[in-house]
């Protein structure tokens, strides 16, 4: 999971974590209906960048705290929440952001060497002896 509870209210405030998630009206967070919904961005992002990283990861990029908070976000509007013009925009930069970090245009940071792990679709290249001379002859 990319983030956690206190991720959602520090970043929309508790009051809203509570619009967003309090289907029978308790004036609480209903922290069932949030874990879902995290864990449901966490499915999403894994989706983007399952192909280039290995998942789960031993260690999760903190960039990627604030966009499963947006995600998870515009996934709990769909029951009866207002969908503002603003929910959508950060879930989209966030579905873009995966986008460019599964094709390798951006970092997700922390990484080790501070790109991709390794695939199993590598290419190496190796230096060998030269086989002919210049002379047309062989060495």
């Amino acid at each position: 999971m990319y983030a956690a509870r206190d991720d959602m209210v520090t970043r929309f405030g508790a009051q809203e974590v509570i619009a967003l998630t309090d289907r029978d009206n308790t004036g609480q967070i209903d922290d069932a209906v949030l874990a879902g919904a995290l864990a449901t961005a966490g499915d999403e992002i894994d989706g983007y960048l399952a192909g280039r990283y290995p998942l789960p990861f031993a260690q999760s990029p903190k960039i990627l705290t604030g966009y499963a908070c947006d995600i998870a976000r515009y996934r709990l509007c769909g029951s009866g929440a207002l969908l503002t013009d603003d929910i959508r925009e950060r879930y989209r930069d966030a579905v873009k952001f995966l986008e460019l970090a599964a094709n390798g245009k951006v970092s997700l940071g922390g990484m080790p060497g501070g790109g991709p792990a390794p695939t199993g679709n590598t290419v190496q290249f190796a230096s060998g002896s030269r086989v002919f001379a210049r002379d047309g002859g062989a060495y």
